[in-house]
């Protein structure tokens, strides 16, 4: 039997401009503020990650770079074509770290920087042929009591930008990729509501699910939930954004082949699959859906992973074997360890009731796309916020080549070659 325990997640930033506090905030704020910048690594010195790349036809296989086959033989060796449609949804999320208001100073904190026409140019995408659709926001279900919402204003908006919709109009990549394609791009934790809803780890029930007594059913994290779900008297929740937007879509683009790929980093990577769930519940004729996940946590149970199997949604999960992130929340039990020992078999079955009970059973979902930032000497390993940046994470996927030979050239030594 195999028991792995973590309860708490971890979200560093991933932006290359994070602000300074600001000087008159409380010494408690600025002190935590100040512990927390030290863990990152110092993005201003590295050359910005280049978006520049041209990318491979696709055409008709396009469905097999989507995941319709779970990507079979298209991982260990990376494909090339694959590394290419990966690091082109990479750079979707790169984008709303590069847009958002890190500075809890700011009138615009949580926001984004651009208009909604600008983004992608101002991201260095504008030559991706898509056109920015909707800005997602999402709301904290966490209340805190008034004389904290006072004396860190800003710090505690329950309401923040999260990313975007995006929707290929360009003829030419359209043809290239050999269907009309729709992003969905999440960034990860940024603000203090969003870090206490990552703790809240313990898994609940999907609303509008009817189980048996003895059924556990599909559950998923408490606090990612909330977040999805939660809104505000003046706002609408994420999920209601979302809806409203692939609906709209949907009604649109309905006689042409069609591909939602949803893809985030962290957080971003856990709103993503609960956002595909969503989708595929709520619209009957919902077209293929993918989600392309940068080190994202654990997101539910064995009765969620089933569902998404079910509804035919495919899940490709970038990790970073030295990324602590992608091993939380929860608890995971393995009762298929092979030992004959009846004895040790009654006691992992009764283990594993009593840890279901305490709901923190997870799962990983879907197909893993395993990486190593060991394999660089560039990268510090005991850094915890550089192995979870997002920029490490496009880093190892543009250089790594198979599960034997890790990297493409050993003697790199920086991060932006």
């Amino acid at each position: 039997m195999k028991l792995s325990m973590i309860v708490a997640s971890i979200h560093p930033r991933a932006s290359s401009s994070i602000s300074q506090p600001n000087p008159t905030f409380s010494s408690f704020e600025s002190n935590t503020s100040s512990q927390f910048n030290k863990l990152l690594p110092s993005w201003n010195q590295l050359k910005p990650h280049t978006t520049k790349h041209n990318f491979p036809k696709l055409g008709p296989k396009w469905k097999q770079y989507q995941g319709i086959n779970h990507w079979e033989g298209l991982l260990d060796p990376l494909d090339d074509s694959l590394r290419s449609e990966i690091l082109r949804y990479g750079h979707f999320v790169e984008a709303t770290y590069k847009s958002l208001d890190f500075d809890p100073s700011s009138l615009t904190y949580a926001t984004s920087l651009y208009s909604k026409k600008s983004l992608l140019s101002k991201c260095g995408l504008e030559k991706y042929g898509y056109r920015l659709t909707k800005y997602l926001r999402v709301t904290c279900g966490i209340r805190v009591p008034t004389w904290i919402t006072k004396t860190f204003k800003q710090t505690c908006t329950r309401s923040s930008w999260i990313g975007y919709v995006a929707i290929c109009e360009n003829k030419k990549e359209i043809t290239r990729l050999g269907r009309r394609d729709i992003v969905i791009a999440f960034r990860g934790t940024v603000t203090c509501l969003e870090w206490l809803e990552n703790l809240r780890v313990s898994l609940t029930q999907l609303p509008g699910l009817v189980m048996g007594e003895d059924d556990v059913g599909p559950m998923v994290q408490k606090g990612f939930l909330s977040l999805y779900t939660s809104k505000t008297t003046a706002g609408a929740s994420l999920q209601e954004m979302v809806r409203q937007e692939i609906r709209r879509v949907i009604q649109r683009y309905t006689n042409e082949p069609l591909s939602l790929t949803l893809t985030g980093h962290s957080l971003g990577a856990a709103l993503a699959i609960l956002s595909a769930y969503d989708i595929t519940a709520t619209f009957k004729n919902a077209p293929m859906v993918t989600v392309i996940s940068f080190g994202g946590p654990r997101v539910g149970n064995e009765g969620f992973k089933k569902q998404l199997e079910q509804k035919g949604i495919r899940v490709l999960r970038i990790v970073n074997s030295d990324d602590v992130v992608t091993k939380v929340p929860g608890l995971m039990v393995n009762l298929d360890d092979g030992s004959e020992d009846v004895g040790v078999g009654i006691w992992s079955k009764w283990l594993y009731k009593y840890i279901e009970d305490m709901e923190l059973v997870y799962v990983d979902i879907g197909q893993e796309l395993r990486l190593s930032s060991r394999e660089f000497p560039c990268l510090n390993k005991r850094d915890v916020a550089m192995c979870h940046d997002l920029r490490t994470y496009l880093h190892l996927v543009k250089n790594f080549v198979s599960s034997s030979c890790a990297c493409k050239h050993k003697k790199i030594h920086s991060i932006h070659s």
